[in-house]
């Protein structure tokens, strides 16, 4: 249920981005067309302002072309990861406090099969960690505090691995999009001193060309909005993310001094009965 109210809450914001325009474009400037009438622009708005219709969706995708599509996808995907790593990465999918208090209370009894139900149920990264763990020193209880150690260090720096390649997806996200603003400035570029080549300007070569690098330029511009927020939240969640690493590392750390203690006492606990008989 949580995944599916984060599903529809970003498809509704990427739907508000892109339907705003639109229906700012489509609503009554005037009193006539409030009443019904179908009212043109002016020719003089229009010469003072040519560029007005690439505001709206339509008008984006006719000036800048084929490559517009790419960039609306992009603008969407940076809209939803924005919105799920907000929600996801956060303390309570890393490392939380009940989890820790239980952990240490179930460690200081040596209940192990309950702490790895426990584990099973939290969706954690510290439970992922201590589940692995438990799991190979159940299934192999000859084996020395230092193996189980090398186990649950291996597990760590899977979890922050993964933890870091998540939120990567936005750092390529936001590298990729002024690139391909790039190429469809490029593009465009050729297209226009090709017609002005082949005077389908007529007598307006200056005004065509203008026109022409105008709308060009748009594809860079569209880029560089995607892109550069895209880069600043990656950002703020490549230092959240480290933060967290470091919190999940000292929990590790905890958890696993309580587990030499209790192996310490198992220890002294086979010696004091051998030494017995």
């Amino acid at each position: 249920m949580h995944r599916h109210f984060l599903f529809a809450f970003s498809l509704l914001t990427v739907l508000m981005t892109w339907l705003a325009p639109m229906a700012q474009a489509q609503s009554p400037a005037s009193p006539g067309a409030a009443s019904g009438q179908v009212v043109t622009p002016a020719p003089e708005a229009e010469a003072a302002n040519p560029f007005a219709n690439t505001l709206t969706l339509d008008g984006f995708i006719k000036s800048t072309g084929v490559m517009a599509y790419p960039l609306i996808i992009l603008s969407m995907v940076t809209a939803f990861l924005i919105v799920l790593f907000t929600f996801t990465v956060r303390q309570g999918t890393v490392v939380s406090d009940a989890f820790m208090n239980s952990a240490d209370a179930l460690i200081r009894k040596q209940d192990y099969l309950g702490l790895l139900a426990v584990c099973n149920r939290r969706n954690e990264c510290i439970a992922r960690i201590t589940a692995k763990t438990l799991d190979f020193a159940t299934r192999n209880p000859t084996a020395s505090f230092e193996e189980v150690k090398e186990v649950t260090e291996a597990e760590g720096n899977r979890q922050s691995s993964l933890l870091l390649a998540r939120i990567a997806y936005l750092g390529d996200v936001g590298a990729v999009a002024p690139m391909l603003g790039l190429l469809g400035t490029t593009l465009g570029m050729i297209t226009t001193f090709h017609a002005i080549s082949g005077a389908e300007y007529g007598g307006s070569n200056q005004l065509g060309l203008a026109q022409g690098v105008s709308e060009a330029l748009l594809c860079t511009a569209s880029g560089l909005v995607i892109g550069i927020p895209a880069l600043i939240f990656y950002a703020i969640f490549r230092g959240k993310v480290n933060r967290l690493i470091c919190e999940m590392e000292a929990a590790t750390t905890h958890l696993m001094a309580l587990l030499a203690v209790q192996y310490k006492r198992a220890a002294r606990a086979v010696t004091t009965g051998r030494g017995g008989e």
